[in-house]
């Protein structure tokens, strides 16, 4: 299997580690799994669901502008 070597920070081991070890994966295993994630066009996983889910008269669809009384542009 290839191998890959980088070069990051110390912070940034830290927090690699952190998130491997909270997800119960190895440091390669989660680093592969991330990096898989990112290269893939998805929608996060039951994002469908959104849909529909805010109840708010703010996300309502906006009426379209009355033009009628704009000022009338000259022609170039």
């Amino acid at each position: 299997m290839p191998q890959l070597s980088l070069y990051i920070d110390k912070t940034t081991l830290q927090k690699i580690e952190t998130a491997a070890k909270l997800e119960h994966l190895s440091i390669s295993k989660y680093v592969v799994k991330k990096l898989n994630e990112s290269m893939f066009n998805a929608w996060p996983e039951n994002f469908e669901n959104l849909y529909g889910a805010i109840d708010d008269e703010s996300f309502g669809v906006e009426r379209m502008a009355d033009f009628s009384t704009d000022t009338e542009r000259e022609a170039l």
